[in-house]
């Protein structure tokens, strides 16, 4: 089998160096081969001297390619139109991945037949972070054991191969009205809606770069919002969730004063699950607080 490697970038050249040069090191154990595409969402190719810096010596084939019209999915899409694997896989370029990470990824998918694979996206620090940072996790994901079955909303393009021919005929794969977020959560719910599995590898794992500018209060909560903003973009568990949320805020907003003096830690955990509820019940009248995401 033949895997295309997608890295979609925007404006981070050395963070998109760091990715390639570390994919540069992955042991295939003669199982596989692989190429990587490179998507440069900036319409100035910020990313293409990376790239041509890389060329000559790195040990697999870099296709690169410009998507100039700003949206994820439009560069998610433009990579897919550039790959010719028999199977896919993506991550960002703020994250690079382990030596092992798509030789288990693969094998995961083979042993356990399945559509296609996640793995979980560490945090990695170049600078240490403020103690309450590492104390509330807010930089950590969710984790599960192997071979755990994927539901839709647990799913993202950070750290997943799919087989190519899940996706035949369907265009576009990923919905440009999502613009900078929740595009590929969509993509997962329209997959396992025609009946393919997804699973969990712990074994298969990237770090994601966490700079200063992330542990930002004001970035946690935009983000947040964001995220609540485009809930309703989403067809399945309206209802149910946006019930949660008129629970939620009235309880949420009680509670933060007394979990300031709980600890600072506990106080923004809560504060961004309020910002995202309430994101989700702006969006209800048509208000969206926060459109773009912050890089």
């Amino acid at each position: 089998m033949h895997i295309s490697v997608c890295i979609c970038s925007y404006k981070r050249p050395a963070l998109l160096r760091r990715s390639l040069q570390e994919l540069s090191r992955q042991k295939t154990n003669d199982l596989f081969t692989y190429s990587v595409v490179v998507a440069d969402n900036d319409p100035e190719e910020s990313g293409r001297p990376v790239v041509d810096e890389l060329l000559s010596s790195f040990p697999v084939t870099i296709t690169y390619c410009t998507e100039p019209r700003r949206s994820i999915s439009h560069a998610r899409n433009k990579a897919l139109e550039n790959a010719t694997g028999e199977a896919i896989a993506f991550m960002d370029d703020d994250e690079f991945p382990e030596e092992m990470w798509l030789h288990n990824l693969y094998t995961a998918m083979r042993d356990h037949s399945v559509a296609g694979v996640l793995g979980p996206v560490r945090p990695f620090f170049d600078t240490e972070p403020p103690a309450w940072v590492r104390k509330g996790r807010f930089c950590e994901r969710p984790e599960h054991p192997t071979g755990f079955v994927m539901e839709w909303t647990g799913c993202r393009t950070g750290n997943v191969l799919f087989k190519r021919d899940i996706i035949a005929g369907v265009d576009p794969v990923f919905l440009p009205e999502f613009g900078t977020a929740g595009g590929d959560m969509n993509f997962f719910w329209r997959m396992t809606q025609k009946g393919h599995k997804f699973i969990w590898c712990n074994e298969a794992v990237v770090h994601e770069v966490v700079p200063p500018s992330r542990w930002r209060r004001s970035f946690m909560l935009k983000r947040a919002l964001l995220r609540g903003g485009n809930f309703l973009q989403h067809p399945e568990g309206r209802v149910r969730e946006l019930a949660k949320s008129v629970l939620a805020v009235p309880l949420y907003t009680i509670s933060l004063p007394f979990l300031q003096i709980a600890g600072h830690h506990l106080f923004m955990k809560y504060l961004v699950k309020w910002c995202d509820h309430v994101g989700r019940l702006l969006a209800l009248f048509g208000l969206k607080l926060v459109k773009q995401r912050e890089m």
